[in-house]
């Protein structure tokens, strides 16, 4: 059932993959609700992706591009407002990777030359999106922008490495940006804590099914799925939430408010011991 909570807005959404994409349900749900978009992701991401059977069913256009690519991004923008007839009402900003991560490096052995694409893809390429969006006036008045994060940017969480920096530094662009674009603009600026989803960009993460089960057995209402964070940003992209922003907001079944539940603590219980490597070494993280 939709509400046409986007009727007419005009949308870009960065990110999407495949179907297991969070930016994917948001670009399905905006449609339906009445929106119209352009799609973009990285040319190595669309030539291992399906964003063409996705731009074909939802009749957007997709526009290739590096988002740490100031002129990439402004390109985006332009073609945009070109395309859809004005400037855009909302944004989505679903871009994280972390070559460390994917490397399985602790937090305490980190490649610096890996640290600084994590950096910018998965943060400072937020700030690059909304400069750029900003000096060609590309956001309409009262438009909305979010950037997907997790708790990691406020917790320490086994595995999750440089990508925590990554995700506090998106938070804090948020904020920074969002007292300037709303003061001048309007424009509301917000980022989802979302639970740990299984996207393709989740796997890569150490134990991940670990992680989701533990989350799920601490969250009263368990995980947030990708479809239902889709739900979510429609709604902060309609004008329901006109005076919400420089936020991070989450959108996690309340995990982020628990200290133990009791469906945790039992399957804690069951085994007490250290974790150890194959060679007998507790390790910590």
């Amino acid at each position: 059932m939709t509400h046409n909570l986007l009727k007419g807005k005009r949308g870009i959404i960065f990110g999407a993959l495949n179907e297991h994409s969070i930016a994917w349900k948001v670009a399905e749900k905006a449609v339906a609700e009445g929106a119209t978009i352009t799609l973009s992701n990285t040319p190595m991401a669309l030539r291992m992706g399906e964003l063409d059977a996705l731009a074909e069913k939802l009749n957007a256009e997709v526009i290739p591009a590096d988002a740490t690519s100031v002129e990439d991004l402004k390109h985006v923008f332009e073609r945009s407002v070109e395309v859809l007839g004005g400037p855009v009402d909302f944004v989505l900003h679903s871009i994280g990777m972390s070559p460390n991560v994917r490397k399985h490096r602790t937090y305490d052995d980190l490649d610096y030359g890996m640290l600084s694409k994590t950096l910018d893809i998965s943060a400072i390429s937020f700030h690059k999106m909304l400069q750029t969006a900003k000096k060609l006036d590309a956001i309409a008045e009262g438009g909305s922008v979010i950037a997907l994060s997790y708790v990691a940017a406020q917790r320490t969480f086994y595995g999750y490495s440089d990508m925590a920096d990554a995700k506090s530094m998106l938070e804090s662009i948020a904020r920074s940006f969002g007292y300037i674009y709303g003061r001048e603009k309007g424009v509301r600026i917000n980022t989802i804590s979302q639970s740990p989803t299984p996207t393709t960009a989740g796997k890569g993460i150490k134990m991940m099914e670990d992680l989701m089960d533990f989350a799920d057995k601490m969250s009263p209402l368990g995980n947030a799925s990708a479809e239902e964070c889709a739900d979510y940003c429609v709604m902060l992209f309609s004008d329901f939430c006109r005076k919400v922003t420089m936020q991070n907001l989450y959108h996690d079944g309340g995990f982020s408010s628990m200290g133990m539940s009791l469906r945790a603590m039992n399957q804690y219980a069951k085994d007490l011991s250290p974790f150890e490597d194959e060679n007998g070494k507790v390790v910590y993280g």
